[in-house]
């Protein structure tokens, strides 16, 4: 943890910014806040720059990790308490289509973050308990009387990822435009053994989610788009935060290319309905996913217990390599490094980082500077490929708050 000292100097840096953007008449607004007839918020555009500060030591470290890692987009948006530090787009959508901060993309994850929160938002209003089995409302689901819903969000079922089978990444590279049904995912996790006695240890599966988003609904009777825009999304005033049944992405639209099947092409509307549950299967913009790191790092909807429960659903200690899982998929979740319920706890840092065929972002958010960041990328011909928005996240936070370094998870 910081010091005081090294507290008063953050913000102190990040004040000034704040000042400089006020001198030079910049819009300075509380991310997702309404202004104006009729409660409208500021439409998700450029920040105006000011030639020295935080913003444009951000601004350069966009600009070299886009040349660094054959980007062929960044937009970005820093905060501080709600306030915009800096908002950017570098590069373009497509030939000829330069990216702006408005553009929508993929959420990926960042949903899953929201689905831990509507959960523990219904253990506020004394609906459920973290460990009530899941049998209850999945009475299909093999050991669902051993599964509790605190074991689906903070994934230690022993599910294994049906991502990870062979069979599951043929067919997807196959034919990447197909339409997945939780049922078929979720079949394909349960078929193979357990990695492991539910709560015993911990492994990243996508089936876990599939099948919270389903208990929700049991739980709730409410389809769970409508369920996630009631609790979460409509709360932290996410106005460009949606779900699609099928691959669509509203307009205007950030486009996306991977090299993923061997060859470099445009993947903007492959089909993601098998990264997560239907109904939270979402696109964003980069001012929502700035708002998403604020409001759900700070916890702003949850009691304080529950904000706990957030943080750390008891993964503290697990994540152990097996006989029957490797040190690669039961990665160690310790103090400094873990996951919590829907997000992960990077040091300092609340963060997700989702990744689908040439879509990266990451949102982080540190709770003792209010600082959030979000970032959103797509890749050139010789990409790395990866988390490269998690990247530059890192890079991004090690300029403005040096003392508290995003570290890896695994």
């Amino acid at each position: 943890m910081t010091s005081a000292r090294s507290t008063v100097r953050t913000r102190r840096a990040v004040v000034a910014a704040l000042t400089a953007l006020v001198a030079l008449g910049a819009p300075v607004t509380a991310v997702g806040t309404p202004e104006g007839d009729g409660g409208h918020r500021r439409p998700c555009i450029s920040s105006r720059l000011p030639g020295h500060g935080p913003a444009r030591d951000v601004l350069r470290i966009a600009e070299r990790a886009k040349a660094d890692m054959d980007l062929e987009s960044v937009i970005l948006k820093v905060t501080v308490d709600g306030r915009e530090l800096v908002t950017t787009a570098l590069g373009e959508s497509m030939t000829g289509v330069p990216a702006d901060p408005a553009m929508h993309f993929r959420n990926g994850n960042v949903a899953i973050s929201y689905m831990g929160t509507a959960l523990l938002r219904l253990v506020d209003q004394g609906k459920v308990d973290l460990d009530d089995p899941v049998a209850r409302w999945l009475p299909d689901l093999p050991d669902g009387e051993k599964i509790t819903l605190r074991m689906l969000a903070a994934s230690t079922t022993g599910l294994v990822d049906y991502v990870r089978l062979p069979a599951f990444q043929r067919a997807v590279t196959a034919d990447p435009f197909r339409q997945w049904t939780g049922k078929e995912v979720v079949a394909l996790a349960t078929a193979e053994d357990r990695w492991y006695e539910p709560g015993t240890n911990w492994n990243y599966s996508h089936a876990n989610f599939v099948l919270l988003g389903a208990a929700l609904e049991k739980i709730t009777g409410t389809r769970l788009d409508v369920l996630l825009r009631q609790q979460v999304t409509g709360p932290l005033g996410l106005r460009e935060t949606r779900n699609s049944f099928t691959p669509d992405i509203p307009e205007p639209v950030l486009h996306a290319f991977t090299a993923d099947r061997g060859t470099y092409e445009e993947s903007t509307f492959w089909n993601p309905s098998w990264t997560t549950a239907p109904g939270a299967v979402q696109t964003t913009d980069i001012c929502d996913l700035a708002r998403s790191a604020s409001g759900l790092g700070s916890g702003e909807l949850l009691s304080p217990s529950s904000y706990r429960q957030l943080l750390n659903p008891g993964t503290v200690g697990l994540g152990h390599a097996t006989r029957t899982c490797p040190a690669t998929v039961c990665l160690a979740n310790t103090e400094a490094t873990h996951y919590g319920m829907g997000v992960v706890v990077l040091g300092d840092w609340i963060s997700q980082h989702p990744l689908f065929f040439g879509y990266s972002s990451s949102m982080a958010y540190l709770p003792s500077e209010r600082l959030a960041i979000a970032v959103s990328t797509t890749q050139g011909p010789t990409a790395p490929g990866g988390h490269t928005a998690h990247v530059l996240a890192q890079r991004i936070a090690a300029a403005l708050a040096p003392e508290h370094p995003i570290p890896d998870f695994g």
